[in-house]
């Protein structure tokens, strides 16, 4: 499927902001089943540089910097992107978890090692009470994309959607004391406790198209910035999990970026001088424009 992206974000400030750096991951990158045919984005006020950069983990980085005072900042990032779902995956076929966590643990491949790095606490993922939250799906021998599966359902079934009651720096076990949050938070539970296990699991950050119901029309800005789980298979590579959605990734969901947790893919992430007390507003549209790949 081909889409034409708008994310538009604004800032504004309750007094004069004199500079601004930002470091913007807003540009979707390019995978196996995903394809970037062109992204480019729009700062106002006009920054005095504004440059691109890889990170860490492959993800396009775009630095700008203000340094004009001003009551407001947009950002508009527009891309267009093609997209493809896997159909090769058969979930029972997959290797079991403990072979895995081994190979993983003593990696001897380029793939290993690269999920090895996706193995372990970070930042925003304690791994305090994932382990027992798990646990009931844990049995010997069990197949690691089937296990996948079954945790991504159990967040959906066992955990509330709503928006409001965390933020970004809400750990896992006050989530999983709480079982309500959104999607940010329940792709951290699912990574916290795949990682517990020493299996590997990244954080996705993207968009996901959604359909107005029945008899309406689409809402221009009205679909969302999204974000789910992926984790590491040898012979699948990886495989992404919506626990949201209670779903593998479809040909609905755009890739963003990725990293250990939302704050090494956090779409903004920056600082000014001034401005005071801000407000922030995002506006997401995913319009589809035909059938490619």
């Amino acid at each position: 499927m081909d889409y034409l992206i708008n994310h538009q974000t604004r800032f504004e400030y309750e007094h004069p902001a004199g500079s601004s750096h930002q470091a913007l991951r807003l540009t979707p990158r390019d995978s196996e089943y995903q394809r970037v045919l062109s992204a480019q984005i729009r700062v106002d006020p006009l920054p005095r540089t504004q440059s691109q950069r890889t990170d860490y983990f492959g993800n396009q980085v775009t630095d700008v910097l203000i340094r004009e005072n001003h009551h407001a900042l947009k950002i508009l990032s527009t891309s267009r992107v093609q997209v493809r779902s896997r159909d090769d995956i058969l979930l029972d076929l997959s290797p079991a978890w403990e072979t895995v966590a081994q190979q993983t643990r003593y990696p001897d491949s380029a793939g290993a090692w690269d999920a090895a790095r996706f193995c372990f606490p970070s930042e925003q993922i304690a791994l305090e009470g994932a382990r027992e939250y798990a646990e009931p799906l844990i049995t010997a021998g069990k197949p690691f994309l089937r296990l996948a599966m079954e945790l991504t359902e159990r967040i959906h079934e066992e955990f509330q959607y709503q928006g409001g009651v965390t933020d970004a720096y809400t750990p896992v076990s006050e989530i999983l004391s709480n079982r309500v949050g959104v999607c940010q938070d329940f792709a951290h539970v699912g990574i916290a406790c795949l990682r517990a296990y020493g299996l590997p699991a990244r954080y996705v950050s993207g968009y996901l198209l959604t359909h107005p119901p029945a008899g309406q029309s689409r809402l221009v800005g009205a679909d969302a910035s999204h974000a789910w789980l992926s984790v590491w298979c040898p012979e699948f590579g990886w495989v992404d999990f919506d626990p949201t959605n209670n779903m593998r990734t479809l040909a609905e969901h755009i890739t963003l970026g990725w990293g250990r947790d939302y704050l090494d893919v956090s779409p903004t992430r920056g600082f000014l001088l001034g401005g005071g007390t801000q407000k922030l507003s995002v506006s997401v549209d995913v319009q589809p424009i035909g059938e490619s790949l």
